[in-house]
């Protein structure tokens, strides 16, 4: 494992114990970054050690004490705490506490607003710097960083506990953590960030491992089957080359994706199982809609939106004929949450030019792009918009 392998592994375990062990998110943050640029100068010389994630730990360690004994301001935290520099090696063991578990929980508790919630996630769990984050959610600099600070004073001024929910807590602040991993994933998706994306699935199988629970299962299967097709995504799911899907992640997306429906239902676990049914069609013809509808049936009870019950309505186009879809699309053109949502104008425009009304279509297909947040998505609609305009 080279060295740029083991900050990326140990950077979130060690500062997820520095959290716990000092209370603070700046100061570990500050002595995380203080243990890795000590590791940048040792370990060319020295090599990396056995155990690099027990080296960081003790490095810094040694730094948050000094720092705190240099501070008068944190002269009460430190007596309250009782810090002692640690100079001897951790245990034999080499094993760190893993205590990431409850820095997903901090980053998405649900007393910090929902878009600083998957920012604090990459920022500390992923290690992103915060011009990396603020380029992820294409908002400025700046603006990040007032978001990061916003965030961090929250956790500080509520007292926002730095643990894993108690077992009757877990059904309420578990969507959360899963949310703002996957809206990582999601913005990374429409920008065509594969880093993002996959920086997503890493973050849901650490997730995994230190909770496996059936619906943190269905994410990793979600996502996996999604980014499965993102070589070919520049294309009509019906147009798409699926020889270049990758067949391994549709593989163990699959099987993911079974597991988590054993025993029940969830919603990721639901749209595991949707995006599994297309992946694993051989073409576009074989694709099993009537159970992809049933599917999205089981959705609309678990999470009734008007985003399922958009998707609900492109399956049904495809089961009973784009006239069917094209009416409980119609349906909802009077939800707030659709108004200026592109994917809604792109399916309505995609049912329209299936029915031959192509003006109606292209005009679609403009709003469309007006509302797309990315450039990628404009570029897809507008080839789409092309497409109609040069068969007429």
């Amino acid at each position: 494992m080279n060295v740029e392998q083991v900050f990326r592994e140990e950077r979130g375990r060690l500062l997820a114990t520095l959290v716990k062990r000092f209370g603070d998110l700046d100061l570990a943050e500050e002595v995380t970054s203080d243990a890795v640029e000590a590791a940048l100068r040792h370990w060319p010389v020295d090599g990396v050690p056995d155990r690099p994630g027990a080296w960081l730990l003790t490095t810094a360690r040694r730094k948050a004490v000094d720092r705190l004994r240099r501070d008068q301001a944190y002269a009460a935290r430190l007596a309250l705490l009782q810090v002692e520099v640690d100079r001897a090696d951790p245990p034999s063991t080499g094993a760190l506490p893993d205590e990431r578990l409850e820095l997903f929980f901090t980053c998405a508790h649900p007393a910090l607003p929902s878009e600083d919630r998957g920012a604090l996630t990459l920022r500390c769990l992923a290690g992103f710097t915060t011009p990396e984050v603020a380029r992820a959610y294409l908002v400025p600099v700046a603006t990040m960083q007032q978001r990061i600070v916003r965030a961090k004073k929250k956790i500080k001024e509520a007292r926002i506990p730095f643990r894993v929910p108690d077992p009757h807590e877990l059904p309420e602040r578990l969507p959360g953590v899963l949310q703002a991993v996957y809206s990582i994933f999601t913005e990374g998706y429409a920008a065509q960030r594969a880093d993002l994306a996959e920086e997503a699935i890493r973050l849901a199988r650490i997730l995994r491992g230190l909770l496996p629970d059936r619906e943190v299962t269905g994410l990793l299967a979600l996502m996996l089957l999604v980014h499965a097709r993102r070589d070919a995504r520049h294309e009509l799911l019906e147009d798409q080359d699926r020889a270049l899907w990758d067949s391994d992640m549709i593989t163990e997306g699959s099987a993911l994706a079974e597991a988590a429906l054993t025993g029940g239902y969830g919603p990721y676990g639901v749209q595991a199982a949707i995006n599994a049914l297309h992946d694993e069609a051989p073409d576009f013809a074989s694709t099993d809609w009537p159970q992809i509808v049933a599917l999205y049936d089981v959705l609309s009870h678990l999470t009734p939106s008007p985003v399922v019950a958009l998707n609900r309505a492109a399956a049904i186009a495809m089961c009973d004929g784009p006239s069917a879809g094209l009416a409980l699309l119609d349906a909802l053109a009077d939800e707030p949450k659709l108004r200026d949502y592109h994917p809604y104008r792109a399916a309505r425009a995609d049912l329209l030019r299936r029915l031959g009304r192509c003006d109606e279509a292209a005009q679609a297909y403009r709003d469309a792009i007006a509302l797309a947040g990315t450039e990628p998505e404009q570029d897809f609609l507008r080839r789409r918009l092309i497409a109609i305009e040069e068969s007429q």
